[in-house]
């Protein structure tokens, strides 16, 4: 199994969207223990509390606040950094609030794509060589038919509510502009080809995630404050995987497109082994029995908006070609996560609890 080459990453310069985030967190922390140099374009921390924070990351990279759908100043910063790799994480992230907000999430999703893609080519077009971009969109960014075998790269894309169809939008608009504006012409061909991708993980779980509407946190939440749980759809099926599991298939995935571009720009999915595709409940079970104290969960009379019922997702491909590989089962997984809340619980050092996982992830996982 493949990880990422830290003495490829040391000195790059990375350009990460949505590095406030529970994800864009991990990422800087990743990053960072690489030897990277990274500039973060974000909003402010969208939870209070955030990992971001507790982790106090802008003491690691050179973080810059700003809305991605602010095209000036995205771009303006973009072309400051001057960087070898963007990797765009930058999302309204949640199925909920899409059905509140649409505009804003199709604002955010697609727009915020569309103009970072169109910073990446004043960047290329004024003689800064960016060679890799790496979009994060979505495993929901498929039309769903609710099969029982994972979806591949292949499948339709789709979506049902507002969040996934607008990051099948985003697919789209990246497979548009990789091939309108950065394969061939005069302008592409001065400086080394550029490798433009798309990436779709599971369902990402891990310490420091606050973000309400989620189903960890949310359970989280209820056992911190001592209430029961409440499960909105106890028998979805979803692809649970640790957080680092997809941000090292990001960097890989990043990595061999600076390599060779042509060969490996497409869309690429990260998901979990099979076993791991389990029940919104038996998850529930799991994390109570693992945090003790009589924890327990109810099941909601009715849910307040369509969701899903089964989703896998087919990661062959990384697998053969990027000799990527899940490491963490989802039970390894939910122990990390109880591990960083005990930790945080007792007002330890939570930057420190994270950069033990990731040096544990990455000497369990092999090279």
């Amino acid at each position: 199994m493949m990880r990422p080459d830290a003495t490829f990453w040391q000195g790059k310069k990375v350009f990460l969207t949505g590095h406030t985030g529970f994800k864009g967190a991990w990422m800087c922390l990743l990053l960072h223990t690489l030897g990277a140099q990274v500039t973060g374009y974000a909003l402010p921390a969208p939870t209070k509390p955030s990992l971001y924070e507790l982790c106090s990351i802008d003491s690691l990279i050179h973080s810059v606040t700003g809305d991605i759908r602010e095209r000036k100043k995205l771009t303006d910063t973009l072309l400051s950094a001057r960087p070898d790799i963007v990797i765009h994480m930058a999302a309204q992230p949640l199925v909920g609030v899409s059905y509140v907000e649409p505009v804003a999430t199709y604002e955010t999703n697609v727009m915020g794509t569309v103009y970072l893609l169109e910073a990446v080519r004043a960047a290329r077009e004024t003689g800064i060589p960016i060679r890799v971009l790496v979009n994060v969109t979505t495993d929901k960014c498929y039309e769903n038919k609710e099969w029982t075998w994972g979806y591949r790269e292949v499948d339709t894309l789709g979506g049902h509510d507002p969040y996934s169809n607008s990051k099948a939008c985003a697919e789209l608009v990246t497979a548009c502009y990789r091939a309108s504006f950065f394969q061939g012409g005069e302008a592409q061909e001065k400086m080394p080809p550029i490798g433009i991708a798309t990436a779709r993980a599971g369902n990402v779980i891990g310490g420091g995630d606050f973000t309400p509407g989620r189903l960890v946190p949310d359970l989280l939440d209820s056992l911190l404050g001592g209430k029961p749980i409440q499960l909105r759809q106890p028998h979805a099926i979803r692809p649970w995987q640790h957080v680092l599991e997809s941000l090292h298939g990001y960097l890989l995935l990043a990595q061999k497109l600076y390599e060779d571009a042509p060969r490996y720009s497409s869309s690429w999915n990260f998901g979990p082994n099979a076993d791991d595709a389990k029940t919104v409940e038996w998850l529930a079970a799991r994390l109570c029995a693992k945090w003790g104290a009589q924890a327990t969960y109810h099941i909601a009379e009715r849910v307040a908006y369509h969701e899903t019922t089964f989703l896998k997702l087919d990661s062959t491909k990384a697998r053969e070609l990027l000799c990527w590989r899940p490491h963490w089962t989802v039970e390894q997984a939910l122990d990390r996560i109880v591990e960083w809340t005990r930790a945080y619980q007792q007002n330890e050092d939570t930057r420190q609890v994270c950069l033990a996982h990731i040096e544990q992830y990455r000497k369990e996982g092999g090279p």
